[in-house]
């Protein structure tokens, strides 16, 4: 598979696997596209776990043991060029010590030292390519190093100055292969180690954008319970306390509220108490027989009630209300009653001033 990588919109960057091979070959799409985020996690997770200081002092046990098989096999590579040089070293005086007149046993013990000297010399050969390749045993600096790791390299992997190429190397050190493999919501990723251990995953298919950035069922549950009794502007007031936001996770405002319950189709608060059959300013003004202000002058007073559903101070009025009785004048605030005063004038008049207002 190969890599390719994209930067969501915090800036950090997100790797995304495909594999495009036969679909290059064939001019067909990706067999399958996975976004690595969840992918890279695990596997990382999975490696610094198995770098824990029981699991250090096994692998170097394990490599002491496998050293010594080295060296075992080793003993053996240098006895066969041993052999080989015994069986030169024969063959060079068998050569030495025939008659040089007789030719056809001289060409006979010529031809055996050359094949002896050609064994020997891939004998060297093979115990050099070995030599190479082989486990040399560790020094006791490289195991201390070895030991560190388990401290070193989750420090280093959690570093945020760590760059992603470092960390890719790390994983290359550590990790021989891994395939993935996606079937519905879940991924499969098989972690082959370089110690040959293998591992299989389970890693949650990464939510797409949309997905990512939808607000929680619990709190739209909790936003459909609370429009029952309260405006948008108590219900932002309400979800901002208990630290509660939207599916880009900014604080809840009342027009983010108002677009969240409209899409959703949840109803606010003004459309349940309509549903109930509560009255709007103009229709309850009009079964009165007197205007709106009026019904305001007379809500305010307490003569009539309502609820409020908006943060304009908006209402709607239950129904069913009689209009108040001219008795209701002696519940009126001293500032909203008429005061007379008498006021001398030149044609002998009284004069009866009043704040103003509709009645």
């Amino acid at each position: 598979m190969t890599v390719s990588y994209h930067k969501r919109c915090n800036g950090e960057p997100q790797p995304d696997y495909h594999c495009s091979r036969e679909g290059i070959a064939t001019g067909t799409p990706p067999c399958q596209t996975i976004c690595g985020a969840g992918v890279d996690a695990a596997v990382a997770k999975l490696v610094l776990e198995q770098l824990t200081p029981l699991a250090i002092q096994t692998a170097l046990a394990v490599s002491s043991e496998l050293a010594q098989r080295a060296a075992d096999a080793d003993r053996i590579r240098q006895m066969g060029v041993k052999r080989a040089e015994h069986a030169a070293e024969a063959a060079r005086r068998r050569y030495l010590a025939v008659d040089p007149t007789n030719r056809l046993v001289v060409d006979q013990l010529e031809a055996d030292w050359n094949n002896k000297l050609r064994e020997l010399a891939d004998a060297r050969d093979e115990y050099e390519r070995a030599t190479q390749a082989g486990n040399r045993p560790l020094t006791d600096q490289q195991q201390a190093q070895i030991r560190a790791l388990t401290t070193d390299l989750p420090a280093l992997w959690a570093n945020p100055a760590t760059p992603m190429r470092e960390r890719k190397r790390l994983i290359r050190l550590l990790v021989t292969d891994v395939t993935l493999n996606k079937t519905g919501d879940q991924i499969a990723a098989h972690v082959r180690l370089s110690g040959g251990q293998q591992h299989t995953l389970q890693v949650p298919r990464p939510l797409r954008a949309w997905e990512a950035h939808t607000t929680p069922p619990t709190t739209i549950k909790l936003i459909d319970q609370l429009l029952n009794d309260h405006t948008y502007d108590e219900t932002v007031e309400i979800l901002n306390h208990k630290r509660l936001t939207g599916g880009w996770g900014h604080p809840f405002t009342v027009v983010s509220l108002t677009q969240l319950c409209k899409h959703r189709g949840i109803p606010s608060h003004q459309q349940r108490l309509r549903a109930a059959g509560m009255l709007t300013l103009d229709e309850i003004a009009a079964q009165l027989g007197v205007t709106a202000q009026t019904i305001k002058i007379w809500q305010r007073r307490g003569d009539i009630t309502g609820r409020r559903i908006d943060g304009r101070r908006a209402h709607l009025y239950h129904p069913g209300q009689n209009r108040p009785s001219d008795g209701s004048q002696r519940h009126k605030p001293a500032a909203a009653r008429h005061h007379h005063h008498r006021s001398p004038a030149t044609d002998g008049t009284t004069t009866t001033t009043s704040p103003g207002g509709a009645v």
